[in-house]
Parts: structure tokens; C-alpha cells; sequence
């Protein structure tokens, strides 16, 4: 990993628009990312984590621009993704890929797997057909797949076999970026091992920089470099993965974590359990997003929206840690966790408000 920055998403949106009546006028909008910042740099995993529809999938679909953002920016490699047309876009998605979710979806059932492989090498105009015959080989070597399989279809590969198909389809062209979107959840657990080992020497081999959206805290605590939280849209929390993980400052990282089951007792936590559903992303709450879920929710959390603060590489969204507050309420917070100085807190207001 090296400091220099490969990916740069600043301020990004995705509003979906809600259509109503004959006209089919917009009467709302879902909100499904809402104003996320963040940066990864080469050689870097960053982990993004949340509940079903807080918006991770979406964000990693509109960062690699298979959904066009309705604001903000995203920066690859120096260039703007949101801006670029023909050629130039065509050149970006070569060093940009993305691994789906389902395996049993994300591979056309006509085509071969030579075919599948084959596509993007083709579209990008790459090698003659015998170079690229023999690309698409070796690629299938490298993600652990006979290459005599080069002819069969999808449906004659189990499942953990069809992702290894789509880690393939991606690696073909060579990209310095990937999403890697819930890439094991469609997987047996026996086989998810192998998949995540698979991934971990690839970025080793090839140097590649990964954005990694999952719901399984223990992988992305495994492969991640640092991990960013995502509650309804937003990012509410992000650190370096050892940090998080060890001391977890906003009260909805400190919800996911505590329902890892965990066989070490001295990583045990109380298990929190949260009240009510997630509220809609047509309509998020006024202030901090969280506070109708929030056992430590005050006041100020129901009328002021958090800043995004930051100290030593710890960013969070949260009134409590800010005042000092947590604790409060019927429920136990983890004995290794510390709140930030007061001088400290200070220092990242001072810093935000820049």
C-alpha cells in the first residue's frame, strides 16, 4: 500500500426519484447515498459496512458509474469519473471493475465461459483472437479454475466456482480498481473461505486496491484496511480497522459489532439489541439519522445533524461522543472503549468547520 490516492469520492449523491399519478410526476426522492466522502489509496482495502438498504451497493454501483450520481464528485486516478465521455470513460472502466453480488445472476446462461472471460478483451479491443484465447487461460489459472473449462457454461459450475468465473471476467483487463460488492454472501460458508483467501493473493500479486461492501464484520475485519460505517445513506463512522473494531465510538458501530458471536472471551461484548425499524430514505429523520434506533439519544440528536469529526484517523457522526453523554440508559458500553479529550474534540470542531 502506498500514500498515494487512487480513488477520491467527495460529497457523492445518489437520490432516486418517486414517481406518482398519470404524469408520472416526482413527488420524492430515496435518498440512498446521501453526501459520503472518502479516499482510498493504492494497494488499499477499504471495508464498507451496514444493514440491508443503507445505500453501500449503490454507492459502489454509481462510483464505477453503472448509476450516474446525482451530485458530488468521484476522482480516479486524477480524472473525473462523473465527467467523462466516450474514449475517455471507456479507458477508466478498463482500470474499474466490479464483482456482483449472485454469481447465478451476473453470468449470461447462453454464453461459455471463453466467452464470458473473453467479453471485456474484446469490447476493449485487446490482443488478437489467439492472444486473447490465451488470456482468458491464464486468467482462469490465476483465479484457481482448470483452463480446460473454457467451453463449458455457467450452469455446469457450482457456485463458488461461478464467482471465480466473475473474479475472473474482472481481473481479464488488468484494473487497478475493484468493487467487490458482497462478493461471498450467495456462497456456503465452506466455500466463502476460499474466495476471500483467493482475493487477498490477488491484491498481493497484482497490487490492487479494493472497495469491499459487505454485512459480515468478520471478513471485512479480515481483509479491510480500514472500514467505513453506513446508516441510511450516510457514512457515520470510519477508521483505520484495528481502531474501529477495538473502539468503536458511534453507538450504531457499537450495535453491529456487539452481535458478532465471538468465542474469546476478553472480545465478548453485551449484545445490544435495537428498537424499531430502519426509517424510510424518502423521509430520514431531522437531525442524526439514528436517533429513533439510539439508546443514547438526547435532545440535540432529535433537532441538530452531527458534523463529521475527526481525530487521529477516527472520523464519526455523533452528539454523544462529542458531549461526552454515552452511557446513559439501560445498556453497558465496552470496557475498552475511550472518549476522545475535550481538547481533542475541540481541535476537530475547529478542523470541520474549515
Amino acid at each position: 500500500m502506498t500514500d498515494r490516492v487512487l480513488l477520491n469520492v467527495v460529497h457523492l449523491k445518489k437520490y432516486f426519484p418517486v414517481r406518482k399519478g398519470l404524469l408520472s410526476r416526482v413527488v420524492a426522492h430515496v435518498q440512498a447515498v446521501d453526501d459520503i466522502s472518502f479516499q482510498i489509496r493504492q494497494g488499499e482495502t477499504l471495508g464498507l459496512v451496514g444493514e440491508s438498504g443503507c445505500g453501500k451497493t449503490t454507492a459502489g454501483r454509481t462510483i464505477v458509474r453503472l448509476l450516474e450520481p446525482t451530485g458530488g464528485r468521484v476522482e480516479f486516478d486524477g480524472k473525473d469519473v462523473a465527467a467523462a465521455q466516450g474514449a475517455e470513460l471507456r479507458r477508466l472502466r478498463r482500470d474499474m471493475q466490479i464483482v456482483f453480488q449472485d454469481p447465478f445472476s451476473s453470468l449470461n446462461p447462453r454464453m461459455t465461459i471463453k466467452s464470458i472471460v473473453e467479453e471485456g478483451l474484446m469490447v476493449h479491443g485487446l490482443g488478437s483472437r489467439n492472444e486473447r484465447l490465451d488470456k482468458v487461460r491464464e486468467t482462469l489459472e490465476q483465479v484457481g479454475l482448470d483452463p480446460s473449462y473454457i467451453n463449458r457454461y455457467p450452469h455446469e459450475f457450482s457456485g463458488g466456482q461461478r464467482q471465480r468465473v466473475s473474479v475472473a471476467r474482472a481481473l481479464a483487463l488488468g484494473p487497478k480498481f475493484m468493487v467487490l460488492d458482497e462478493p461471498i454472501s450467495a456462497l456456503d460458508v465452506s466455500i466463502q473461505s476460499q474466495i476471500i483467501n483467493l482475493l487477498v493473493d490477488l491484491r498481493e500479486k497484482f497490487g490492487l486496491t479494493y472497495l469491499f461492501i459487505s454485512h459480515d464484520l468478520s471478513v471485512v475485519e479480515y481483509i479491510s484496511d480500514r472500514v467505513a460505517v453506513m446508516y441510511l445513506g450516510e457514512i457515520v463512522e470510519m477508521a483505520r480497522s484495528e481502531s474501529l473494531y477495538a473502539n468503536p465510538l458511534h453507538p450504531y458501530t457499537q450495535v453491529l459489532l456487539s452481535s458478532i458471536p465471538t468465542m474469546d472471551p476478553a472480545r465478548r461484548r453485551r449484545r445490544i439489541v435495537l428498537q424499531g425499524d430502519v426509517p424510510s430514505p424518502i423521509h430520514p429523520p431531522s437531525g442524526c439519522r439514528f436517533h429513533p434506533r439510539c439508546p443514547w439519544a438526547k435532545e440535540v440528536c432529535r433537532q441538530q445533524a452531527p458534523k463529521l469529526l475527526e481525530i487521529d484517523g477516527h472520523q464519526f457522526r455523533c452528539h454523544a461522543v462529542e458531549k461526552e453523554q454515552m452511557g446513559s440508559g439501560d445498556y453497558e458500553l465496552p470496557k475498552q472503549r475511550t472518549l476522545p479529550s475535550e481538547a481533542q474534540l475541540e481541535e476537530a470542531e475547529l478542523a470541520a468547520t474549515k
